[in-house]
C-alpha cells in the first residue's frame, strides 16, 4: 500500500497529473471549435447532416490506441501524437450530439420565428440553439469524459500523462502503483462528469426544465 502513497508524493506526479489535464483540455476545445460549427453548417441539409452523423459513428467505432498508432506517421512520438489522436477521438459525439440536437427542433417552432421576421442567425442563436443545448452538453460531457479516459493511453506514444503509472505498475508487478495512476483518473473523470452536468443544468432554458419534470412526473 505504500506504493500507493509514494507515487502520489513523486515529484513527477503532479506534471504528469498536469499533462493529461491540458490533453484532456486542449482536445475537448479543439473539438469544440471544429465540431460546433461544423453541426451548425449541416444542419439545414438532410443530406450533409446524415452524412455528418455517419462519419461521427465511423470515429466512434475506431479505437483510441489505432488512433494513437495512425497518427505516429504524420506526427511520431510525444505531446502533439496524443492532441491530435484526442482531438479526433473527442469530435465524434460532440458532432453527432449537436447535429441532433438542432436538427430535433420542431419545424412548426422555426417556421413561427420566420413569420415573426427573425433572421436565421436569430433563429439559430435565440431558439435552435438554445433547445439544443441539453442535447450539446449531453455530447460534450460524453466527449470530455471518454477523453480523459483515454488520454491514459498517450503514455504508449511517449506524451506522459497518469497512464505512465498504470504501465508502470504492470512493468514493475506492483498493482499499487497501477492503482494510484487508474484511481487519479477515475477522480478526474468524476469531476469532469459532475463539472459538465452541472453546466448542463445551468444552459438549459427554464421553460425545457419545467417541460422535462412535467414529463417525468406523467
Amino acid at each position: 500500500m505504500s506504493s500507493f502513497t509514494d507515487v502520489l508524493q513523486r515529484p513527477d506526479f503532479i506534471r504528469n497529473f498536469i499533462i493529461h489535464v491540458e490533453l484532456s483540455v486542449l482536445a475537448v476545445l479543439i473539438a469544440l471549435i471544429i465540431a460546433i460549427p461544423l453541426a451548425i453548417a449541416v444542419n439545414r441539409s438532410d443530406f450533409a447532416s446524415t452524412l455528418a452523423i455517419n462519419i461521427g459513428n465511423i470515429g466512434r467505432a475506431i479505437p483510441s490506441l489505432a488512433i494513437l498508432v495512425l497518427m505516429l506517421p504524420f506526427f511520431g512520438l510525444g505531446f502533439d501524437n496524443a492532441l491530435v489522436a484526442l482531438t479526433l477521438l473527442a469530435i465524434s459525439p460532440i458532432l453527432i450530439n449537436a447535429v441532433v440536437g438542432l436538427r430535433q427542433v420542431s419545424r412548426q417552432i422555426l417556421d413561427a420565428a420566420k413569420g415573426m421576421g427573425l433572421s436565421g442567425r436569430q433563429i439559430l442563436t435565440g431558439i435552435q440553439i438554445p433547445i439544443a443545448a441539453p442535447i450539446i452538453f449531453a455530447g460534450i460531457r460524453t466527449s470530455a469524459v471518454q477523453v480523459v479516459a483515454s488520454a491514459t493511453l498517450a503514455t504508449f506514444v511517449g506524451a506522459g500523462g497518469l497512464g505512465d503509472y498504470i504501465v508502470e505498475g504492470f512493468q514493475r508487478g506492483d498493482i499499487y502503483i497501477s492503482l494510484a495512476g487508474a484511481s487519479a483518473v477515475a477522480v478526474l473523470a468524476i469531476i469532469t462528469e459532475v463539472g459538465f452536468g452541472g453546466l448542463e443544468s445551468a444552459f438549459t432554458p427554464k421553460g425545457l426544465k419545467i417541460a422535462q419534470r412535467r414529463r417525468k412526473t406523467k
